[in-house]
């Protein structure tokens, strides 16, 4: 195996385990809302995620087909961090059964629990464009989240 043939194997399990591991974590129960002191304490770091990251889709179906990725990071504006994560909490339901969205997880930050992390996978471009001009998209994210945001940033990935 030629070494540029090893690193792209390497990237490529590599990206696959930490997509697989992230989707693990949420189906195991483990929540994206640990930020919480009054949750935190409730289980020892957090309450189990109410909502699965995919439903009857395999990790395996998500990753090994091409999409497209979009990771964005929030940060919610001085004291509205848990007013963002109860809205984000509505939300992802909805976002999850969105047609072409393969993955679709939210975290919270453990040392900064006014940051949040998104990670979606969508089918392709179109999938992600009608997740954007969904209703629950336009209710919750528009017109209720942003508003509390002092920071958002989002980038875009093809699947390799």
């Amino acid at each position: 195996m030629k070494r540029s043939e090893v690193s792209t194997t390497t990237m490529r399990l590599t990206r696959r385990s930490a997509i697989g591991s992230f989707a693990i974590m949420a189906i195991a129960g483990v929540s994206p809302w640990a930020g919480s002191q009054a949750r935190s304490e409730q289980s020892n770091g957090g309450l189990p995620m109410k909502h699965y990251a995919m439903s009857t889709r395999t990790i395996s179906d998500a990753i090994n087909t091409s999409g497209l990725l979009v990771v964005a990071q929030w940060e919610a504006k001085e004291g509205q961090a848990d007013k963002v994560a109860e809205i984000l909490d509505g939300f992802l339901p909805e976002a999850q059964k969105d047609p072409g969205t393969k993955l679709f997880l939210i975290g919270r930050g453990k040392d900064n629990p006014a940051q949040f992390l998104f990670y979606e996978l969508f089918q392709d471009e179109a999938a992600f464009k009608a997740h954007q001009d969904s209703a629950a998209f336009k209710t919750y994210i528009a017109e209720q989240a942003l508003p509390l945001l002092a920071k958002r940033e989002r980038s875009q990935y093809a699947l390799l």
